[in-house]
């Protein structure tokens, strides 16, 4: 009787193992998130409703959407929400353009192709406030590089901290030139999945590299292009390393007249320069949806392309 009895609980452990330890797995993740994503996330939603000053944190008063009506009032959000946009639509689309061209490049048999692998990362792995240094280094108005070269073709020289087109070109480089090589591997991991059958029928038929690349590598690898294009929406609109280290000091205001102040610098500004930590909350949380919206509008977009060249 005893052998069956352990028989069973043998039995009740291994089904239990089989059904539990997959979640045991993903339990350190849920964890970790609800302690430093979830828990945050909701408490700045309460403190939205409140006017709460970071210098006076035990004294807080709860005034309900009225942090949100300032905001939609507030001419400096609209303005840095704009700058955002733009500073966005210039990065994202030649980045994932480049990045797509050079995938291509790159799943070609190159000579040293794994040294060339590797050296399109490089700029991912290197510190942003360096490589930003550097960049507005280059863009200097009375030093920079850039303006050197402008010169030897006859263009004057530009000021591009000073204008809102100029500083919104510059900034974008410095985010495309970080993020291109990064984006350029995921596709190339894409085209490593494409079966070379297709490209030998495609040749055999009369199809040109271009028509290839067109007609078979583009569709194959729309999945992981939609991918990319939602990734890079959500990160291009939280962008505020790069205007605030290219300002070249310690001011969130982006410029004299706010002219690359991005929506997540001036909640930068109004929680750690103004102690305005309720004010912050809210444009935290109208920045949060902001993103949401373009995200899920930028999926759909692509998707409904997909489907229609389909």
């Amino acid at each position: 009787m005893a052998i069956p009895a352990l028989t069973a609980r043998r039995a009740r452990l291994n089904r239990l193992d089989t059904k539990g330890s997959p979640y045991l797995y993903v339990l350190p993740f849920f964890v970790l998130f609800g302690a430093f994503g979830l828990f945050p996330l909701i408490y700045t939603g309460y403190v939205s409703f409140n006017d709460w000053n970071l210098l006076d944190a035990g004294s807080h008063e709860w005034v309900g959407l009225a942090n949100y009506r300032e905001l939609v009032r507030d001419p400096y959000f609209w303005n840095a929400l704009g700058n955002t946009l733009s500073i966005w639509v210039l990065s994202t689309v030649p980045q994932l353009l480049a990045a797509l061209w050079i995938a291509h490049l790159l799943n070609h048999k190159l000579r040293a192709r794994t040294s060339l692998r590797m050296g399109v990362l490089l700029p991912n792995i290197t510190s942003i406030v360096a490589v930003t240094i550097v960049f507005t280094q280059l863009f200097g108005r009375d030093f920079g590089m850039v303006n050197w070269l402008l010169g030897v073709v006859g263009i004057g020289p530009i000021d591009w901290q000073a204008d809102t087109w100029s500083s919104h070109l510059a900034i974008s480089i410095i985010v495309a030139w970080r993020w291109t090589g990064y984006n350029a591997l995921i596709y190339l991991a894409s085209m490593q999945a494409v079966p070379h059958d297709l490209y030998e029928a495609a040749e055999l038929d009369g199809a040109s590299s271009a028509q290839q690349f067109w007609k078979i590598t583009v569709p194959m690898l729309r999945p992981t292009i939609i991918f990319t294009a939602v990734i890079s929406t959500i990160g291009g609109l939280q962008i505020i390393a790069e205007p605030l280290l290219f300002a070249g000091s310690s001011t969130p205001t982006g410029g004299s007249d706010r002219q690359f102040q991005t929506a997540a610098l001036f909640m930068y500004e109004q929680g750690f320069r103004e102690f305005r930590f309720g004010y912050a909350s809210a444009i935290a949380w109208t920045l949060c949806l902001v993103i949401a919206v373009f995200a899920i509008a930028n999926y759909l977009i692509t998707r409904r392309i997909a489907n229609d060249e389909e």
